[in-house]
């Protein structure tokens, strides 16, 4: 018993949940392994994915960041908007770049110069954009002009459409940071002990800045790949994306508590969540139900960070 729970509660536990996951529903769900299923799931998690990879960063700084969806709801409107204004798809990626861009740094300056709570802040900035993306479309889908921008989502290579391209580019580059780079050990650091960390030189304030930086960039990706899947600019797209990434992440092995994350992990976070939503979608469970098991699954991810957090402290 007491080895089964240390497989489970180790890193190779999140391995074991995906593998007996994918057993299951491989087994008891019609035509999952079918190509184009496969396929289909991994697009519908690019989102998740992409803003799992920098919200990573965040909770291992020991912050949140609640304002995602409301960022990919807001880049996405930029990007069509832009677009249709200037007839240029590359001018429009631009400019939802550095919208996401700008809000990231307001979110990393407020936490972390004016030393506000970065649930507190990051809840007002979520409310704040999601406002703007209303009020820019009068609160309605906002097409697109151009068909290039249609390309971003649904062109492919090799079967395989872009945003999966995307997805494991940003998995490799994020991944790196975390591992390879003084900013990810840094990262890491802050969040174990942020005093422990700046006595050790390391600038806390201007990481913690630049982790939201990159959150409102990984955000503005996945708006702009959404309204192109989509094919329009929905200001009310991604709401409670939020809830799905951090569910992503923690099941993933990142801690509430800061100082532990894995790209590996978060990987594995992703896929997990994305092989429950895809079952219940082919089993034809009705959207009340769905809600349900998604609140189900945040719940187990806080429970197993809890149990991983005392195992780790009493190993320690």
């Amino acid at each position: 018993m007491q080895r089964l729970k240390r497989l489970l509660l180790g890193d190779q536990g999140l391995v074991v949940i995906f593998v007996v996951a994918f057993v299951l529903v491989s087994v008891f769900v019609p035509n999952f392994l079918s190509e184009r299923n496969m396929l289909g799931l991994l697009q519908a998690v690019v989102t998740i994915a992409l803003v799992s990879c920098t919200m990573m960063l965040c909770l291992a700084l020991r912050d949140v960041d609640l304002s995602v969806g409301s960022i990919v709801a807001f880049a996405g409107m930029v990007a069509v908007m832009a677009t249709n204004m200037t007839g240029s798809v590359i001018l429009g990626i631009l400019a939802a770049l550095v919208a996401g861009l700008i809000v990231g740094l307001v979110n990393g300056i407020v936490i972390a110069k004016l030393k506000i709570n970065a649930l507190i802040a990051t809840l007002a900035t979520m409310q704040i954009v999601r406002g703007l993306a209303l009020i820019s479309s009068d609160g309605r889908a906002v097409g697109i002009d151009n068909e290039n921008f249609f390309d971003l989502a649904l062109r492919s290579f090799f079967t395989i459409p872009v945003p999966i391209y995307v997805m494991v580019i940003f998995f490799l580059i994020f991944g790196f940071v975390l591992n390879r780079t003084v900013f990810g050990r840094n990262t890491l650091a802050i969040g174990g002990n942020p005093d422990a960390a700046r006595l050790a030189g390391v600038n806390v304030d201007w990481t913690r800045i630049w982790c939201f930086a990159l959150q409102g960039l990984a955000c503005a990706v996945a708006g702009i790949l959404l309204s192109a899947r989509i094919t329009s600019g929905q200001p009310n797209s991604a709401i409670g994306l939020e809830l799905s990434v951090i569910s992503a992440c923690v099941l993933g092995g990142v801690s509430l508590a800061g100082g532990r994350a894995t790209m590996s992990g978060v990987i594995v976070g992703v896929l997990v969540l994305g092989i429950a939503e895809n079952a219940m979608n082919l089993l034809n469970i009705q959207a009340f139900y769905q809600y349900l098991v998604r609140g189900v699954i945040l719940l187990l991810a806080v429970l197993l960070d809890s149990l991983r957090s005392r195992a780790l402290g009493r190993r320690v």
